[in-house]
């Protein structure tokens, strides 16, 4: 095999970089994880920032690679993080993930009014033994939700998305805080961000189980007391935790099947496999009326001018002409390029280059934001 041979390209004018984002007021970043949400996020997030826009960053992800991406640290409650322009981030602490009644997967008893022995195992008044969305694929369109397929117990178990209704109740009241005119958010994994959105369809169901058990048991409820931590009062109260975290999640599902207020945005790679992957992602997110407006193709083995018309001398692009690695690897990238272009037709396909070092800081998120400009 040949060396890997670079070619330098020249300058970088700081007018070929974007000043704001033509966006709505929420964007989200999803797809599998490792493709580069955080570096998309960030640099829309710095892009949107720079034309005065005060703008938050979310960042939903256990890995917290925000701060390594921006080059400061990211507190866990939002803080300004730029001297410059109104940019403000936060990383939500997977300890506070942990707290509130979804703390640990389960439903906590002291959390919702000492309901949480009603609600999983075998033990409980109304457990069973079948986990609905145990295998990631629930909700619309797969798993026990599946037209023609009975679904399993949805009170049974560990809650589904348990770890997502703690972070979106943090998530809830960043996007309600009116200090902020534009929030951009690094989704959690496929997996997590479509268990998420199963949240309102589930609790809707657990609490019309709870109320069918409540109104079967009305006339013996001096026996069962105890069951309840402390009787209809205790019981009512946890009833109204759960309306309450249902109501708060379908506000963000309402807020995300709005083209006008949220654009999804799917990251992928050039390879086969992320495509087939965003394929699937983007037909799961249309069976629950979310629609994905921008696909970004991460990581092109493109020269950056080619992508975005920002030249910079500090680029580096791969040799397509003597590089016999670029070359065969590039026949592989405009393979699965081909598709993306077929499959996503009426949707803003946007390619980023692949960068010979890794991408953080400002200067480099700039020239990121350009490419999604």
């Amino acid at each position: 095999m040949s060396d890997l041979h670079v070619e330098a390209v020249e300058s970088l004018d700081d007018a070929d970089v974007p000043r704001g984002v033509d966006a709505p007021e929420y964007v989200l970043y999803g797809g599998k994880g490792g493709v580069g949400k955080t570096t998309m996020a960030a640099a829309t997030a710095l892009a949107s920032a720079r034309d005065g826009t005060a703008t938050l960053v979310v960042s939903t992800d256990p890995a917290h690679s925000l701060s390594d991406s921006l080059g400061t640290d990211v507190p866990t409650e939002p803080g300004r993080i730029h001297e410059e322009y109104p940019l403000y981030g936060v990383e939500i602490d997977p300890e506070a993930m942990q707290e509130g009644p979804f703390a640990g997967g389960e439903m906590d008893v002291d959390g919702l009014g000492g309901l949480g022995g009603l609600l999983g195992g075998d033990g409980g008044p109304l457990g069973g033994s079948d986990d609905p969305f145990a295998d990631g694929e629930g909700g619309p369109g797969g798993g026990a939700n599946a037209p023609n397929e009975t679904p399993g117990d949805p009170l049974s178990g560990p809650m589904p998305g348990a770890d997502e209704a703690a972070a979106v109740q943090l998530l809830l009241q960043y996007l309600d805080d009116d200090r902020f005119e534009r929030v951009v958010v690094d989704t959690a994994p496929t997996g997590h961000t479509l268990r998420l959105l199963e949240l309102p369809d589930v609790m809707d169901s657990m609490v019309g189980r709870l109320l069918s058990f409540r109104e079967r048991l009305s006339g013996m409820m001096g026996s069962v007391t105890g069951m309840f931590g402390g009787g209809e009062e205790e019981m009512e109260r946890g009833l109204d935790d759960l309306r309450e975290l249902s109501r708060r999640v379908e506000r963000l599902r309402d807020a995300l099947r709005d083209p006008g207020r949220t654009d999804f945005r799917v990251v992928m790679v050039p390879e086969e496999m992320s495509v087939v992957e965003s394929e699937r992602l983007v037909e799961r997110l249309g069976r629950f009326g979310i629609p994905v407006g921008t696909i970004v193709v991460n990581r092109v083995m493109q020269d950056l001018a080619d992508v975005s018309g920002v030249e910079t001398d500090w680029f580096v692009a791969p040799d397509l002409d003597s590089c016999a690695f670029c070359k065969r690897r590039w026949e592989v990238q405009r393979g699965a390029l081909s598709r993306a272009q077929d499959l996503f037709r009426g949707v803003d396909v946007k390619r980023v280059p692949l960068f010979a070092d890794e991408v953080r800081g400002e200067e480099t998120l700039r020239v990121v934001a350009a490419c999604l400009d």
